[in-house]
């Protein structure tokens, strides 16, 4: 008589949480903060190009230097790029798992009174369809080169010049930075509830913290194409 070998394998506490919708719905909440304090420092970053173009490139070489030399040449950036990619896939599937739980919950004769998931939930979501989109833009545009018909290798001021002097540049960035405003605003209040940082008297605050959050990137990251096409950099 042959002995059955099988051991039954209980799942990780890791596993078990991802799982739950709990689960999820951190995830989301701490790669998104993650995503957020990378965009804070993101656009301070880009806010040096006001200063013109010696110290611009001088900052762009300065982040390939981070770390260093404890760190070789652009490990630190290879480091921040694989934490990124890691939260935004990680905020994409649960994001993406979630809707789809929540769409195999919803009775379909109710489906059509179900207002609760408008605005907001179709915000958050086309914002991120969008983001998504501008991500790989955004990569194949300043980091690769790759549809910047007069990017030049090196020159990363005279390369982001040349990208928001074409109409298409600017309408792609600016469309994409009004999404990333809407999807911080709600975005941030949400991670705030699933965190539990809401808390009786604090829903004012944390409400005016998100809006001003969503208002200073929309604006700092916009400020450079418009910069731009004014002329202000050249």
């Amino acid at each position: 008589m042959a002995l059955d070998t099988r051991t039954d394998r209980r799942p990780s506490f890791a596993g078990l949480l991802w799982r739950s919708t709990v689960g999820k719905k951190t995830a989301m909440a701490v790669s998104g903060i993650v995503m957020l304090l990378y965009l804070v420092v993101h656009m301070l970053g880009n806010l040096k190009i006001f200063f013109g173009a010696v110290e611009f490139d001088a900052y762009a070489a300065w982040l390939r230097t981070i770390g260093g030399p404890f760190l070789h040449h652009e490990w630190f950036l290879w480091i921040a790029r694989v934490v990124l990619v890691a939260a935004v896939v990680t905020h994409a599937v649960a994001a993406f798992q979630l809707s789809r739980r929540d769409i195999a919950a919803r009775p379909t004769q109710y489906a059509h009174k179900r207002q609760r998931a408008s605005y907001a939930t179709r915000t958050m979501r086309w914002g991120g369809v969008i983001l998504g989109l501008f991500i790989v833009w955004h990569i194949l545009d300043l980091t690769t080169l790759t549809v910047n018909p007069r990017a030049e290798s090196g020159h990363p001021y005279a390369n982001v010049v040349a990208t928001f002097s074409t109409w298409y540049g600017n309408v792609v960035y600016i469309v994409a930075m009004l999404a990333l405003g809407l999807h911080v605003r709600h975005g941030f209040w949400s991670a705030a509830q699933t965190l539990g940082a809401n808390r009786p008297g604090r829903d004012r605050t944390l409400k005016n913290t998100a809006n001003a959050l969503a208002l200073l990137l929309t604006v700092g990251f916009i400020s450079v194409p418009v910069a731009v096409m004014t002329g202000l950099v050249s």
